[in-house]
């Protein structure tokens, strides 16, 4: 077989596998964050459809794919049909840079970082176009607060990524994996960048407490306001790729990524396949975070979560920045 053919079919396979893996995993959160709810706030969670109510999420599909699609009369019907589909493919497309076991990657880049980042920032036009073809107040509100919040917070994330680039001294995110592997894992050297990253990633995903596009009690429902039907799936099945595009870019960057605390990987088949697992509970753990915030802290109020981001963040990412610098240019003599 011609070896380019053979690499096609191998990323192919790869790409189907890692794609099928997070489009599993999303209607698996929506059920784990209503058991997670529920068990919070002293409720029962679903328990109807399916053992233990563990269908559920396919009654929630089916019951959304046979609902009515209402599109408002003076709604600009092309950007509105379009704009699930902007906020759901970017967070799909950027995880094929995020390496989730030992060479096991869709996309081995040099850049992964920036691919990342770059491609993730593209959801916010998702949510732009959505509020403002719907020709709703409510729904234009939301998409100009989202357009806001997630351009506050990228500027911080991204500080927040240099100083984790400084430490490595790589933007590929494999070789960030491997140096942790010999050095401990960066939240150790990092923890200030890892809280301001944690937090910036919750504003980017719009999670609760910084759900400022889609508050209810001042804004209906936000930039999906208007929607129904899949369309409206689609803007939340987006919503929780994000989640795990996030969630696997905080644990490549600062929890060791693939890599076991306590062992070194066999070779193989075998060792690959324990990585994926070691990456896999990791994942976990980031996402319970992100279900167990956002039913334990109170809403940020509007002036709340900006203050924070460019009065705290950005100004902390920057001394952070600059710490780091002092300290590498010391232990490596150079400066």
């Amino acid at each position: 077989m011609n070896d380019n053919l053979q690499d096609f079919l191998m990323g192919a396979v790869r790409a189907a596998a890692i794609f099928g893996g997070i489009m599993t995993l999303a209607p698996m959160l929506v059920m784990a964050e209503r058991r997670i709810c529920a068990a919070i706030q002293n409720r029962v969670g679903p328990n109807r459809v399916g053992p233990m109510g563990l269908l559920q999420p396919l009654a929630d599909v089916i019951k959304l794919l046979f609902k009515e699609e209402i599109i408002p009369d003076r709604a600009d019907r092309t950007l509105f049909s379009l704009a699930p589909l902007l906020a759901f493919a970017p967070a799909a497309i950027s995880f094929v840079a995020i390496p989730v076991g030992r060479d096991l990657q869709v996309a081995d880049l040099n850049v992964g970082v920036l691919y990342v980042l770059a491609i993730t920032s593209l959801g916010v036009y998702g949510i732009s176009f959505g509020g403002w073809a719907s020709n709703s107040k409510y729904s234009l509100l939301g998409g100009i607060r989202s357009s806001a919040q997630i351009i506050s917070y990228e500027i911080a994330m991204g500080l927040a990524i240099v100083s984790v680039l400084m430490i490595s001294g790589n933007v590929h995110l494999g070789s960030i994996v491997e140096w942790q592997a010999e050095n401990g894992w960066i939240i150790f050297y990092q923890p200030l960048a890892f809280i301001i990253f944690l937090v910036a990633a919750f504003a980017e995903n719009n999670r609760l407490p910084f759900d400022m596009a889609e508050c209810e009690s001042e804004l209906v429902g936000g930039f999906h306001t208007e929607y129904t039907g899949m369309k409206f799936g689609m803007f939340f099945l987006g919503e929780y790729i994000a989640m795990v595009v996030m969630s696997a870019l905080l644990v490549t960057l600062f929890l060791g990524g693939w890599d076991p605390v306590f062992f070194e990987l066999p070779e193989g088949a075998g060792g690959t396949a324990i990585s994926v697992l070691c990456f896999t509970v990791k994942l976990l753990a980031v996402l319970f975070l992100y279900i167990w915030v956002r039913w334990t802290l109170p809403r940020f109020r509007y002036d709340q979560l900006m203050k924070l981001g460019w009065k705290a963040f950005v100004p902390l990412a920057l001394l952070n920045i600059v710490l780091t610098g002092i300290v590498v240019s010391l232990l490596t003599g150079t400066g």
